[in-house]
């Protein structure tokens, strides 16, 4: 009998995956000064379709170039060359693997050293205690920011297609931009975009209902959402199971869901609000609970780095086990455990006092093993925290000037 985790799985609109294990999306900074995919970031993804996972979910896919997650991002607008977006695409399909594209608007979570488009619902700036000045103030969006934001998701999910992408995932957790909108903390509006949880969801859905009718049927539409943000008063469990019903009426093929956000970094195993999250498959708890009373497919993403954990996201009725950390140090974990069940991948934990380094440093390790790998050589699992946070400063400031000095006219 095939294992659980591997036998196919089809999704709404017909498209079929090998098997049921996801690369979720990481955060590269890997992108040409052009913000287009280049030879590293391509050999990247060739390295996970080889590795044997069913399904590749890019790091995020910036629809704005003026509003950036981070230097060294990927951006597809309406005018920008489709050619390296068709190689990596090309390459990512490697195996029978698929390929979707996350896209994403940051909201109000830009470095103030970026610069350019700091925007949110509301005038609420992020609370990062000591370390809130890396972050400006966000202006609070009009009715033709909002309209400019619906079709700038909406034309890079075109261009993903044309591009020879299999799918989307639309992001709307971690606290970027659609999230902010979900989130009572993150929105004050009383307009037909705040108040009640139809109307926080109103920018989500309409970006979706724009997105299905604008790509063809063959296109996979995935959301990734938080399941909870780990605030108190926040976007929690019983919101998201709401969500996804609403979701499930516009005929979406899958909803990740994940938590948390730059204030409260669940998805690194870190909660702001007391709750305890599970060592491994943080969120699995709230994944089977909503997949009970939801039709439509179900993914969880979150410290899964073990077979048996895999296969009981599975066994509990959640039809998709999404995995990062554990690929970025291991990415052909899937073919191992083809072969051996017990081999263990691996997550580095940082548990300094200062929690915003901590997981900075966390994020650092990952992308200095996507860099290696990108480059050719093997992930090294004996990484040092506080240098990989050094080296990924000292880089995130040459790519900085970098971005500021191409956009020198466009930034604010």
């Amino acid at each position: 009998m095939i294992p659980s985790i591997f036998t196919p799985f089809t999704l709404p609109n017909g498209q079929v995956l090998k098997n049921r294990l996801v690369k979720a999306a990481m955060e590269e900074n890997l992108a040409t000064s052009e913000h287009l995919p280049g030879t590293e970031l391509k050999r990247l993804y060739k390295a996970w379709a080889d590795g044997g996972v069913g399904l590749i979910i890019t790091g995020n896919v910036m629809i704005d170039h003026l509003a950036m997650t981070g230097p060294g991002g990927v951006v597809l607008e309406q005018d920008t060359d489709l050619t390296p977006f068709s190689e990596w695409a090309k390459l990512s399909k490697t195996n029978a693997t698929k390929i979707w594209m996350q896209v994403n608007h940051p909201g109000r979570q830009v470095f103030k050293k970026m610069g350019g488009k700091v925007l949110s619902p509301s005038d609420v700036a992020l609370n990062m205690g000591k370390h809130s000045s890396l972050f400006s103030p966000p202006k609070p969006m009009d009715e033709s920011e909002i309209q400019d934001v619906i079709q700038r998701f909406t034309t890079t999910a075109v261009r993903a297609e044309q591009a020879g992408f299999d799918g989307v995932e639309i992001h709307a957790a971690h606290g970027y931009l659609l999230s902010q909108f979900l989130s009572p903390l993150t929105n004050k509006r009383n307009d037909q975009w705040g108040g009640s949880l139809e109307n926080r969801a109103r920018l989500l859905i309409e970006v979706v209902k724009s997105v299905n009718e604008a790509c063809g049927e063959g296109v996979a539409i995935a959301v990734k959402l938080n399941s909870a943000d780990f605030q108190r008063g926040g976007f929690d469990i019983e919101d998201a199971e709401q969500v996804v019903k609403m979701l499930g009426e516009l005929n979406i093929d899958l909803v990740e869901l994940s938590g948390g956000c730059y204030e409260a970094p669940a998805m690194q195993g870190r909660s702001a609000d007391d709750r305890t999250l599970a060592r491994e498959a943080y969120f699995l708890e709230f994944a089977s609970k909503i997949a009970k009373y939801v039709s439509v497919p179900i993914m969880t993403t979150g410290g899964i780095c073990r077979y048996e954990v895999a296969k009981k996201v599975v066994d509990s009725g959640v039809e998709l086990v999404g995995m990062a950390s554990s690929l970025a140090f291991t990415p052909d974990l899937v073919n191992q455990w083809q072969n051996n069940t017990t081999v263990l991948g691996h997550i580095p934990v940082v548990n300094w006092k200062d929690k915003t380094l901590s997981g900075l440093a966390t994020m650092a390790m990952v992308k200095q093993q996507l860099r290696r790998i990108g480059a050719g050589k093997l992930p090294k699992l004996s990484a040092s925290p506080l240098w990989a946070l050094i080296t990924d400063q000292v880089r995130g400031v040459k790519l900085t000037k970098r971005y500021k000095k191409q956009h020198e006219n466009e930034i604010l």
